[in-house]
């Protein structure tokens, strides 16, 4: 029972962005299946993530916004406060990448990057920890980065995302400083190469490079991203703030 308590979820209201489909959908049913309440925040309604929770007995909803918009985030946030009465996790997964190389890419194609993965991170983490000091909860914000703020894939090329995922890193800890007096930790997570949807349409070239360079030879399952998840998530991590989670089967070590 001991376990299940400082591990669970339960009670508790976790809101993921870019949950649509991915490994935010995964992760969200997760959060759901540990007990929270989980909110969908996406740029248009994700109807199936939150079905799929609800028909597993779990409990979602979902709201549409931009995780750029300010206004529309703080909008958002306030919504959620009235409907639930409170928030106690962030999943902050929103992301996008584009890959190519430094001379090719457009400067707007690099200020879209960062934008979302950045900026977008640093508003719905800003919006909620506002809420959460307001309302005197100890919550726990995870930042969704990569091993791409710790190195630099090859063979492709993708400084705005390598940049952007760095600066969620550094961005994490200084939140986790600036607001340790109120109880709020902050971490990130950085996963390796995952197989989702998205990186299907990844050239088979591609994956054929990166396989050498990954120790245990295979790209990560989105299921696999949970417990690292749940733990920066529940009360058993009380003690970590400021931390980076890397789950990348070895490469960064390598």
């Amino acid at each position: 029972m001991y376990l299940e308590d400082i591990f669970g979820l339960k009670g508790k209201v976790a809101i993921v962005t870019g949950g649509r489909r991915g490994i935010g959908q995964v992760v969200a049913c997760g959060l759901a299946k540990a007990g929270a309440e989980v909110v969908i925040f996406s740029r248009t309604l994700s109807g199936e993530t939150v079905k799929m929770i609800i028909e597993e007995g779990g409990k979602a909803y979902d709201i549409a916004v931009d995780v750029t918009d300010e206004k529309g985030v703080d909008d958002a946030v306030a919504e959620v406060m009235k409907r639930s009465g409170h928030i106690d996790v962030v999943f902050n997964n929103a992301g996008i990448c584009i890959h190519e190389d430094t001379l090719t890419a457009t400067v707007e194609e690099w200020r879209k990057v960062i934008d979302v993965n950045l900026t977008g991170e640093y508003i719905v983490a800003r919006a909620v920890g506002k809420a959460m000091i307001e309302n005197k909860i100890h919550g726990s914000i995870i930042n969704m980065a990569s091993m791409s703020g710790t190195i630099v894939n090859i063979p492709q090329w993708q400084a705005s995302y390598n940049a952007s995922k760095a600066g969620v890193i550094h961005m994490t800890k200084s939140l986790a400083i600036e607001w340790a007096d109120y109880g709020i930790r902050v971490n990130s997570l950085s996963p390796g190469y995952i197989a989702t949807p998205m990186s299907e349409d990844t050239p088979r070239e591609l994956k054929d490079a990166w396989m050498p360079l990954i120790p245990q030879h295979r790209m990560g399952k989105p299921e696999e991203l949970i417990p690292a998840i749940l733990y920066l998530a529940c009360d058993a991590s009380g003690y970590t703030t400021g931390s980076d989670v890397i789950v990348d089967g070895g490469y960064v070590s390598f």
